[in-house]
């Protein structure tokens, strides 16, 4: 099992308008968490709090723009892109209305796939149609997407997330933490 170490707030670095939460840059492992989702109480909230104890520290993104901002700022070691991120915070409130902002999350995995070390990524579909769902997979895929998973929903979800954590901290890092 993975942990985070989660303080609530925006990012320091965030640009102003993205709601994201940031913490201690010096974790063991530095998780990018962005999330699409508008539920309280997600798993977007539970699993830093979950993972906090192990000192990992969660970086969480709820638009592209923060997203990138966190990866130019902050070495991350693994990465959770959400596939209907929107690319800026402005986008959150239309992005069901007019899907073609909601294309922060494959922006996402083609600038983690660019990194000079691309880090491991598990992508989370948007949960469309599954003609839908079959496209997304086959892009994150073919970006290098460690993983490619349905938004966890409840905490047998958030159990397959911490499993899919571990398989990629073992894979990537050989089973060490990062450093």
């Amino acid at each position: 099992m993975v942990n985070v170490r989660y303080q609530p707030g925006r990012h320091p670095d965030a640009p102003e308008g993205c709601g994201g939460g940031g913490a201690d840059r010096r974790g063991r492992l530095n998780l990018l968490l962005s999330y699409a989702g508008w539920s309280r109480d997600s798993w977007v909230d539970r699993l830093p709090v979950m993972l906090e104890p192990m000192g990992v520290t969660s970086f969480r993104a709820s638009c592209g723009r923060e997203a990138a901002d966190v990866i130019r700022s902050t070495p991350i070691h693994i990465a959770v892109v959400d596939l209907g991120l929107p690319l800026e915070p402005e986008a959150t409130e239309v992005a069901d209305r007019e899907p073609e902002l909601n294309e922060g999350g494959p922006r996402l995995l083609e600038l983690l796939a660019r990194m000079s070390e691309p880090v491991p990524v598990v992508a989370i579909k948007r949960g469309r149609t599954h003609r839908d769902d079959a496209r997304d997979i086959a892009a994150a895929l073919r970006l290098g997407a460690f993983a490619v998973m349905d938004r966890p929903q409840d905490m047998t979800g958030i159990n397959v997330m911490l499993e899919v954590l571990k398989r990629c901290l073992s894979k990537r890092y050989d089973g060490r933490w990062p450093g």
